[in-house]
């Protein structure tokens, strides 16, 4: 019924909880003493009581069965309370796992936040915790209550007791078999739902693009398409109750016909009515509860159950992967086949400050490549800027380049140098990264500008200030020795001391990851003009189309069809390209961000 990660989970769950499986079963089987003795009981007291005339006789053996049902009845409670002890601690161990897997997808290099972890702690755990619980709730009923069902048959008539479990059998027969399309069209189901949120979350993450674009009917579309499919899902899944209605009809249903219609010839071969009428009590208070708990139980429960663990254990690993191996591209020989933004050209006199060959870069083992075999070259002191839709990969293409992520497969090298194995303080030195939500720690500003060049002196400080139109923010902020509040500056004003901390950096490579979006056109063409002045290579993650208007060279990024050259050849060539600058340039100016708070 499930992947074999979830059969190797949900076994070692329970064998660590050996001790209270077994108080479970112990008290499982007291339970299920009505079930066992209901029928005979029944039958003795028809048999010997009431059909003899013996009617206080008869009233003896219905008491005994009262009695049983008591005991079944106290022993339930405990029941309850040793399934808890199962249960809990594997929920327990669940949410540690979906914790620790967040934080490690967070913190680690070139990781990002998990915005679906929250949902997985709070929903899919409780899921798993509740269907978890129902599985061994149902699954033990179902045992120890047909175990004794099919033995008090035994002990009333043999024939009765194969007249009952053929039919029994037949119906599990049925459900077994139509398990595996269950599971099929239940991860479907879940799977539909995870699409259908993840494209509504980036349609409202990217709502300014969107709009900035002109893709709203487009994007609109795209949800529409997954709400469809969600609905889709949904209704097969509705369908697939019918093959459990068929099992339950065989397995429940069916032997209560065959009884009632051959009790006129059990009787002449001997029977006792009240031996039939014990083993009708045995089919409809003992098999057939049990027989329906067991198959609602796994074919609603039990999907979900194996559906939302596996989805768990595959997005929250125990350990973390060991990284994809990058490989070398051959100097020599011919670029990697596909789509390429670049061909490979003769390095030019002062080298390559960038260089990827066959650069393939995926969020998951299934996942769809963000970057597919994706060959670029960037001059030293060239001005690079990257623009596409949403999604595209523009984000990805920066990590790649600051060896934030490892890529399934390709090459990166910065001034020669091969990101892959170079420790993180030697990247440092190649190269410095300002991404779109700036980091600004408690200390001074001036510590915080200084942070990657401890060395600066306050005039050096104060030039690079100055040079990205930051004065008038440090002017206000006290000076450079102020003490410094991050959670009382604006999203603006950490992009700019972000921005000045990496424009003192001593890395020849400045990567800007939409650095400036929070800036006013006005100030973040200040910047941008600024670091195109400083010195070395700048790559810059576009916000809007006047960055690629300034740089020397522009890469788009559009689906399988990276394309790079200048503005105007971008122009005669990219539909995309024309696109976007026809629709950010049509757009109306965007609302200048304040840098102090309101």
């Amino acid at each position: 019924m499930s992947g074999p990660g979830v059969r190797r989970t949900t076994w070692a769950a329970l064998r660590a909880r050996r001790r209270a499986l077994g108080r479970l079963a112990a008290w499982s089987a007291v339970e299920a003493l009505p079930a066992l003795l209901g029928g005979v009981l029944v039958a003795r007291a028809v048999d010997r009581g009431f059909l003899a005339g013996q009617f206080a006789t008869g009233l003896a053996w219905l008491g005994g069965l009262a009695l049983a049902v008591l005991v079944g009845a106290a022993a339930t409670g405990q029941v309850y309370r040793s399934l808890g002890a199962v249960v809990e601690p594997f929920r327990d161990e669940l949410a540690t796992r979906v914790v620790h897997g967040a934080l490690r997808e967070a913190t680690r290099a070139g990781g990002r936040a998990d915005s679906a972890a929250v949902a997985r702690l709070t929903h899919q755990v409780e899921v798993v915790r509740d269907t978890f619980g129902g599985l061994l709730l149902v699954v033990r009923g179902f045992l120890f209550a047909a175990g004794a069902a099919l033995l008090g048959l035994l002990a009333l008539a043999p024939l009765l007791a194969g007249a009952v479990a053929a039919p029994l059998a037949v119906g599990l027969a049925v459900f077994g078999a139509s398990l595996p399309a269950m599971v099929t069209h239940q991860r479907a189901q879940v799977t539909a739902g995870e699409r259908l949120g993840r494209s509504a979350a980036s349609a409202l993450a990217g709502h300014r693009d969107v709009v900035a674009c002109g893709a709203r009917e487009r994007v609109v579309s795209a949800v529409d398409g997954r709400v469809a499919a969600q609905a889709d899902a949904e209704r097969t899944l509705a369908r697939m109750a019918a093959l459990r209605s068929l099992s339950i009809g065989v397995g429940s249903w069916l032997p209560v016909a065959v009884l009632l219609l051959a009790a006129p010839w059990l009787v002449r071969q001997g029977l006792s009515a009240g031996a039939v009428l014990g083993a009708l009590v045995y089919v409809t208070t003992g098999l057939q509860p049990a027989l329906h708990a067991v198959v609602q139980g796994v074919g609603g429960g039990g999907l979900r159950y194996a559906v939302t663990l596996g989805r768990i254990l595959r997005t929250s690993p125990p350990d973390d992967p060991p990284p994809a191996a990058a490989t070398a591209a051959d100097p020599g020989g011919p670029p990697p086949a596909g789509t390429r933004a670049a061909p490979r050209t003769a390095a030019p006199a002062g080298g390559w400050a960038v260089e990827l060959r066959g650069l393939t870069f995926r969020y998951g083992p299934q996942a769809r490549p963000v970057l597919a075999d994706l060959t670029l070259t960037v001059a030293a002191g060239e001005h690079l800027a990257v623009v596409g839709p949403s999604g595209a990969g523009k984000s990805t293409l920066a990590a790649l380049v600051a060896g934030l992520v490892t890529p399934d497969s390709g090459s990166a090298h910065l001034a020669g140098v091969p990101v892959a194995g170079t420790p993180p303080d030697a990247l440092a030195r190649l190269r410095v990264l300002v991404p779109q939500e700036a980091y600004v720690r408690s200390g001074s500003l001036g510590d915080n500008l200084r942070y990657l060049r401890p060395d600066a002196d306050d005039a050096t400080v104060l030039a690079a200030v100055h040079a990205l139109g930051a004065g008038a923010l440090v002017n206000r902020l006290g000076g450079l020795d102020a003490a410094l509040d991050p959670a009382a500056l604006s999203a603006g004003e950490r992009q700019l001391v972000a921005a000045a901390r990496a424009y003192l950096a001593p890395a020849s490579l400045v990567i800007l990851d939409e650095a400036t979006c929070h800036l006013d056109p006005t100030l973040e063409a200040t910047v941008e003009r600024a670091f195109a002045r400083r010195g070395g290579t700048l790559v810059v993650i576009a916000h809007r189309i006047s960055s690629a208007t300034r740089a020397r060279r522009v890469l788009v990024l559009d689906g399988d069809r990276p394309l790079a050259g200048t503005h105007d050849e971008l122009l005669a060539r990219s539909p995309t390209y024309r696109e976007l600058v026809g629709y950010w340039e049509d757009a109306p100016p965007p609302a200048r961000v304040p840098l102090s708070r309101a």
